[in-house]
C-alpha cells in the first residue's frame, strides 16, 4: 500500500504560505507502514484539482488531500472530487445543522454561501469536524485495472480541512482508523553532527549512506549543521528500532566528537547539559553575531544554572568600556583577529566571574562579484580556567548563515573543550 498528498491553495504554490501538513501526513502513515510516493502543491483551479485527484487515484492505494473545503468562491476541493468521479454534489442535512450550530455558538449569523460546506460528492462520507465549519470527505472510488498491478481495485480518498489543528484531529480521530496500514512498520531517527561539511561527512560515513540499504540513512545540512536520518522499516516497531540501535552505534563509531545530540537538539542543548553536569558557568561576548549566541543559550531549559550573561559590544567603544580591550591593540591588529577575540574573551570572563567565557569578532564584508576579494572571516575565542583557545571561522557560501554558523562555530569550541576533560 502506498499512498500521496495533495495540498490545495493557489497560497501555498504562490509561497505566501508554507504547507506543513504534507510533511506532517507523511510521518503520520509512515508510523503504521505506508509509504508516501509523492506530495503535490496545486492550486484553485477546478480541472487541474480534479485531473490530480484522479491520476493520484490511479497510481496509490490512499490519497490524502487538504485545504479547499471552506465557504469561498476558490474552495473547490469538494466540486474537484464530484468531477473526478462523475457525479453531482448532494445536500447532507446534517452537517448543515453543524454549520449552522457553529455560528450559533458565536452569536453571529450564517452567510448562505456556507451551505456549500454541506455538500458533498454523491456516495461518499462525512468526516466530522466538531473544531471547525468544513466536515471532511470520505470516498473510495475504483482504480483502473491496468494500473492496480497490486491487487488494490479500489482508492480510498480523503479530503481533510487545510486548518493544521482542524486536519490534525480528523486524521487521528476519522481517517487513520479507515486504514489499515502496509502490514510493515516505519520508524525513524535523527543524529545531529557539526564541524565538517556534507561531502566529508559521507566521505566518513562510506557505505553506511548507500542506496538500498535497510536501514536508510540520509544526510542532510541546515546552517553548517548535519543531520544523519536514519529511517528503518520492518514487521514490528521493536525491529525497526533494532536496525536503528545498530546504525546509530556504526554512525557515532565513525564520526566521533562530530556528533553533538539527537533528534531537535542543538549545539546550545549540548553545552547547556555538559556546563550543568560540570557545574561551569560561561558568559559570552559577541560583535558579529549581535546577541544570537545568547539568545539561542537562554532558549535551552536550565540555562539559568551555568549561563550568567552576555554583552553585545559591536563598536570600538563598547569593546574598550565594557570588556576593556585596549584601543592600541585594535588599530595595531584590527577587529577581526585573534588577539582581539581573545581579549574579548578574558575580559568576558574577568566582568562575569565566569569559568568560561566566549567571545565572537564580526567579520568582512562579502563581494561575490570580486573574485580576488579575501574570502571574508571571523574569530571565536575561548577563555577558560586553562588557558585561552582561538578559532578561525571562514564564511563560505551563503553569507546569509554566516551569523548562525559564526554562534555554531563559537558554541562548539566549547563542546570539543568540555568532553575532551
Amino acid at each position: 500500500m502506498s499512498a500521496e498528498i495533495i495540498a490545495v491553495g493557489t497560497e501555498l504554490t504562490t509561497g505566501a504560505k508554507l504547507d506543513t501538513n504534507s510533511q506532517w501526513l507523511s510521518l503520520e502513515l509512515a508510523e503504521i507502514g505506508v509509504p508516501v510516493r509523492a506530495h503535490l502543491t496545486i492550486d484553485d483551479d477546478l480541472d487541474a484539482m480534479a485531473d490530480a485527484i484522479k491520476l493520484a487515484a490511479s497510481r496509490s492505494e490512499v490519497v490524502l488531500i487538504t485545504g479547499g473545503l471552506g465557504p469561498t468562491l476558490d474552495d473547490l476541493t469538494r466540486e474537484a472530487l464530484a468531477k473526478m468521479a462523475g457525479v453531482e454534489l448532494v445536500l447532507h442535512a446534517p452537517s448543515l445543522e453543524h454549520v449552522k450550530q457553529m455560528f450559533a455558538k458565536r452569536n453571529r449569523p450564517m452567510p448562505e454561501r456556507n451551505t456549500m460546506q454541506a455538500m458533498f460528492p454523491r456516495g461518499s462520507e462525512v468526516l466530522p469536524n466538531p473544531r471547525g465549519t468544513a466536515p471532511g470527505i470520505w470516498m473510495s472510488v475504483p482504480r483502473e485495472a491496468g494500473d492496480a498491478s497490486d491487487g488494490e481495485r479500489v482508492c480510498r480518498i480523503a479530503a481533510m480541512p487545510g486548518v493544521p489543528s482542524e486536519m490534525k484531529q480528523m486524521f487521528r480521530q476519522q481517517v487513520l482508523p479507515r486504514l489499515d496500514g502496509g502490514g510493515r512498520v516505519i520508524r525513524r531517527a535523527r543524529i545531529n553532527c557539526f564541524g565538517v561539511g556534507e561531502s566529508q561527512a559521507e566521505e566518513i560515513l562510506g557505505d553506511l549512506t548507500a542506496r538500498g540499504r535497510d536501514p536508510d540513512v540520509g544526510i542532510t545540512v541546515h546552517e553548517a549543521t548535519i543531520t544523519l536520518r536514519i529511517m528503518a522499516e520492518g514487521a514490528s516497531a521493536d525491529e525497526c528500532l533494532a536496525k536503528i540501535d545498530k546504525a546509530r552505534d556504526t554512525i557515532i563509531n565513525r564520526m566521533g566528537t562530530l556528533v553533538f545530540g539527537v533528534e531537535d537538539e542543538e549545539l546550545q542543548h549540548a553545552v547547556i547539559r555538559l556546563l550543568n553536569q560540570r557545574r561551569a558557568s560561561l558568559s559570552t561576548a559577541e560583535s558579529g553575531t549581535g546577541g544570537l549566541l545568547a539568545h539561542r543559550l537562554t532558549g535551552v531549559t536550565g540555562f539559568e544554572t551555568c549561563y550568567k550573561g552576555g554583552v553585545v559590544v559591536p563598536t570600538t567603544a563598547a569593546k574598550r568600556d565594557m570588556l576593556g580591550v585596549d584601543p592600541m591593540l585594535l588599530r595595531q591588529y584590527g577587529e577581526i583577529s585573534e588577539q582581539v577575540a581573545g581579549v574579548m574573551a578574558k575580559g568576558c570572563r574577568q566582568k562575569f566571574g565566569t569559568n568560561f567565557a566566549l567571545a565572537i569578532t564580526e567579520w568582512g564584508l562579502f563581494k561575490p562579484d570580486d573574485p580576488f576579494a579575501p574570502v571574508p572571516a571571523s574569530f571565536v575565542a575561548l577563555a577558560g580556567p586553562n588557558g585561552l583557545l582561538v578559532e578561525k571561522v571562514q564564511h563560505f557560501g551563503d553569507p546569509e548563515i554566516a551569523k548562525s554558523r559564526t554562534a555554531k562555530a563559537a558554541v562548539n569550541l566549547l563542546r570539543l573543550h568540555l568532553i575532551g576533560g
